[in-house]
């Protein structure tokens, strides 16, 4: 996970919050539930009445599927063209895993690629995720096993998928080999940045 801003303190999270929340039609109630923070805690957070402590952010982005850095967002210039050298990737870590950014992010259009490299048992987390656009996954290493509306796909090197991503899934690493798979996401929704459901801070697969 990357780095939290050491100024978080003085940045409103509020609105990103309630946004992320909107996008994902949850009420304050079902946030609470999810989270294990009270309806009135996160009602004060989203009005700006106070300041969350890291903790409590994790515990929101963990209960959004989310990274805790999508309260952070800042929107990059947007280019019609990107390139982008291989030492020059975004780059960030979870549990088990790496994801790269392959200029998707500074893209003026509805095109998110994105590398991720996963150790042996590491996963997206318990719980499947959907955002808007479609999904078009490359094994490039290893073995990739994901799941799409309760179906189970086995990618092995060089075996591809493509779905649509309203449809609830996840992904895991199910061997005991490092996995590397290109991922690219199209169609979504403007001002949607899909590859932050791929980020959620959950649990490895096994355990």
């Amino acid at each position: 996970m990357s780095e939290i801003p050491e100024d978080f303190r003085t940045m409103k999270v509020g609105e990103r919050l309630r946004a992320l929340r909107m996008e994902r039609k949850l009420s304050l109630r079902g946030l609470a539930r999810s989270s294990g923070l009270s309806t009135n805690a996160l009602s004060m957070i989203e009005r700006d009445r106070t300041s969350p402590s890291v903790s409590t952010l994790y515990k929101i982005s963990e209960a959004l599927g989310v990274p805790i850095t999508a309260f952070f967002r800042v929107e990059p210039e947007r280019n019609k063209v990107v390139f982008r050298k291989a030492d020059e990737r975004s780059r960030i870590p979870f549990k088990r895993g790496d994801w790269e950014g392959l200029g998707g992010e500074a893209f003026v259009g509805g095109l998110e690629p994105f590398l991720v490299t996963l150790e042996a048992g590491a996963g997206s987390g318990p719980y499947p995720m959907l955002h808007s656009g479609h999904e078009f996954v490359l094994c490039l290493e290893g073995d990739l096993e994901y799941e799409v509306d309760g179906q189970h796909y086995l990618l092995d090197e060089g075996d591809s998928l493509i779905f649509a991503a309203q449809m609830k899934h996840r992904w895991r690493n199910p061997g005991k080999r490092l996995t590397r798979a290109v991922i690219v996401i199209s169609g979504f929704q403007q001002g949607e940045r899909p590859s932050e459901f791929h980020l959620t801070p959950g649990k490895d697969e096994d355990g």
